[in-house]
């Protein structure tokens, strides 16, 4: 059997039936392509063969022996032990088993000829405990003896019907042994050559039974390449397709409208501030629509320049509209908005999914008849029956809480829209233009002045007490306090408990104040309700999980308090540290640290040296890999096998200047010698892309 159409289902294999087919497919593979991804998720390196007499205590290494004697022995506790030894012409080793007894014995006959791996021990003369075995007389497949050995990521389904690591790498033998060398390389012949990069079939080989180390880098390097083209092929197309558009809201002007708003201020922007407006400006009357993304830090001044956008978008007779990724952070926004737009005389509306029915109704005609020029709001925004006259700009605030089917929704409410995306999560510089490639970024990197930065300290719960006192001062202060737990859905009910114990501690060690609790399994009203109530300083402390919104700006609290801090991620730790220093006064972060290990106390130290969200970001993801960070989901982009988006950017940047060459010469890919890439991109990636081009 020879296989060509790697689309065969995997119950086409020998090897694989009804069972073993429903526990791969629980891990995503049903086809033959899926399974050739089902890539091993270590090595182990068995090329180190030595003669018995050679072998040294405490490596690992490869023996083959003859089997002499094969015993099992009772043990005191009822237990029984496999004893197996093997022997050379330099000496003898004792195997053990103390699991698998009865499968083990019954495999091994005296007289085998055998080559077992495992780590080299002492008792009584050299042993291995559980060691890896291949029978060499023919009894069955050489997959461990002096070679590097795939090792696969198992789940218990797969255990079950089966399926382990020997199991695989049987199954991968048969499987690759089959493959049609017709089968087509998904990566132009043009680029492979380019880039000196293994062929397809040859590098897929190499990935589950390496010849040796330096091939199973190349054909890693191989599929890092691959996954990087198709991820900046990605990015390319919706960039072109974004300029694509004619612009259908150009911004003649700037307006009297922006000279008024800068004017009313009681302070002047900062340099930054500025900088990024006239960025935006010059978008705003380019010939195609913008598509901005502005980064910036906790309280830097995102929302004046949101403002300020606006002020433009509206002069020129265009609607703007906001959306928020909840109702708490679409008030705020509201109120600040309103602040500016009011005494300029244009109206703004906020629309969420407690606004009253009829209410509704009645703004819904206003919007649509164009006689609101600001509209502020949540997911409502994006309902079918919200219609805008004229809509020139959104503006998504904290857009990577928004799913790119959400963000779209909204851009489609009119002729193509101005797009400002906008979000207080700092990116490492290395990774905006990967993650980013197809939006514009702005950067604001200049705190306004008078903001006190906030000081950060690394406690041991034994200062509990004296911080208490320190709580108690503050309160009277008139100021307020976050206290924060971690929650991790694999502890969920343990840290349930410590927020609530904690919450209880604190109101018997300052039963005077006012103290409330939230957490995840707080009812929406009711955390909406006690969020306000904070804001409004109706809460001296508020005791939560991490469920305290971002971008919530309360500027009288000056503490937060972040308990087992060890167990969050620097980014995330930065982010909470964002919501106090917010007002004018000193402020505090204050990291209880309950494991003091070397590397948590190294990783703590970095927050107490920097207010910096761009170096903290870039430790975290040296320190804890891309992770989920930037939520890939969350910008329609696929999930990376191979690439780590930090350690492997330069496969980026060089995959972005392949992908634009390939889309530059062959846009819509209908060239044969791009046919290859086309079908691979269109099975695997099209699903993240609106793009029409590639049907």
């Amino acid at each position: 059997m020879s296989f060509k159409d790697l689309n065969t289902s995997v119950i086409n294999l020998p090897l694989i039936g009804e069972k073993r087919q429903r526990a791969l497919s629980t891990v995503g593979v049903k086809t033959l392509e899926d399974l050739l991804y089902y890539v091993p998720r270590t090595y182990l390196d068995r090329t180190n063969i030595r003669l018995i007499g050679q072998a040294v205590v405490g490596e690992e290494c490869t023996v083959v022996g003859e089997v002499r004697h094969i015993k099992v022995i009772p043990t005191r506790n009822r237990r029984k032990i496999l004893k197996i030894e093997i022997a050379d012409s330099t000496g003898f080793m004792t195997l053990n088993w103390f699991r698998g007894i009865e499968w083990v014995a019954k495999a091994f006959k005296e007289g085998d000829l055998v080559s077992v791996f495992g780590k080299v021990e002492f008792f009584r003369g050299n042993t291995m405990t559980h060691p890896d075995f291949d029978f060499i007389d023919g009894k069955g497949d050489m997959f461990n003896t002096g070679a590097v050995v795939p090792v696969y990521p198992l789940t218990l389904e797969l255990r079950k019907s089966g399926l382990s690591s020997r199991a695989f790498r049987k199954l991968f033998v048969r499987l690759l042994d089959e493959l049609s060398p017709e089968i087509h390389d998904p990566i132009p012949g043009k680029i492979l050559e380019e880039k000196k990069l293994m062929p397809f079939l040859e590098a897929i080989k190499e990935l589950h039974f390496p010849s040796d180390n330096d091939f199973l880098e190349k054909a890693k390097h191989r599929f890092k390449y691959q996954e990087a083209l198709m991820f900046q092929s990605i990015v390319e197309l919706r960039r072109r397709k974004f300029k694509a558009h004619k612009n259908g809201a150009k911004c003649e002007k700037a307006g009297q409208l922006l000279s008024d708003m800068y004017n009313n201020l009681p302070f002047d922007p900062t340099n930054a501030q500025k900088r990024v407006v006239k960025e935006i400006y010059e978008d705003l009357k380019a010939e195609h629509p913008m598509n901005r993304l502005l980064q910036g830090d906790v309280g830097c001044g995102k929302t004046l320049v949101a403002a300020m956008t606006a002020a433009i978008v509206t002069a020129n007779g265009f609607q703007t509209a906001i959306m928020a990724p909840t109702e708490i952070l679409a008030n705020q926004h509201y109120e600040s908005f309103t602040k500016e737009f009011d005494r300029l005389g244009v109206k703004s509306c906020l629309l969420t999914g407690k606004t009253p029915r009829k209410q509704r109704e009645l703004l819904l005609l206003e919007i649509n008849a164009g006689r609101i020029p600001i509209v502020i709001g949540t997911h409502a925004l994006i309902q079918k029956d919200v219609h805008f006259k004229k809509l020139g700009l959104v503006i998504i605030d904290e857009q990577h809480r928004f799913g790119v089917d959400q963000r779209g929704a909204l851009i489609k409410k009119g002729p193509p829209p101005h797009t400002l995306a906008m979000t207080a999560t700092p990116i490492p510089r290395t990774l905006s233009m990967t993650l980013y490639g197809d939006m514009d970024i702005s950067i604001i990197d200049e705190m306004p002045k008078g903001r006190i930065p906030v000081r950060t300290k690394v406690v041991a719960p034994s200062r509990l007490p004296n911080i208490y006192e320190f709580f108690d001062k503050e309160a009277d202060a008139g100021h307020q306090i976050y206290v924060v737990y971690p929650l991790i859905a694999e502890s969920e009910k343990m840290d349930l408990k410590a927020v609530e114990n904690g919450y209880e501690e604190l109101k018997e060690q300052l039963p005077h104040l006012t103290i409330a609790m939230l957490h995840g399994r707080t009812k929406k009203d009711e955390k909406n309700q006690i969020m306000s109530a904070f804001v409004r300083n109706e809460i001296d402390i508020m005791v939560s999980t991490t469920v305290i919104e971002v971008g919530v700006d309360n500027p009288n609290a000056t503490v937060m308090l972040i308990e087992n801090a060890e167990r969050f991620g620097l980014s995330q730790l930065h982010q909470l540290r964002g919501r106090v220093g917010r007002g004018t006064q000193k402020s505090w972060c204050i990291l209880v640290q309950r494991n003091d290990s070397p590397e948590s106390t190294e990783r703590l130290k970095v927050m107490e040296k920097t207010n910096d969200g761009f170096i903290i970001s870039e430790e975290d993801m040296k320190q804890r890999g891309h992770g989920d960070i930037f939520g890939s989901r969350q910008h329609g982009l696929p999930e990376l096998q191979f690439i780590n988006m930090f350690t492997d950017h330069k496969y980026m940047q060089a995959a972005r200047a392949s992908a634009i060459s390939i889309f530059n010469e062959d846009e819509h890919l209908l060239l044969p010698l791009n046919a290859a890439f086309r079908e691979h991109f269109k099975k695997h990636y099209a699903k993240k892309l609106e793009y029409s081009g590639i049907g």
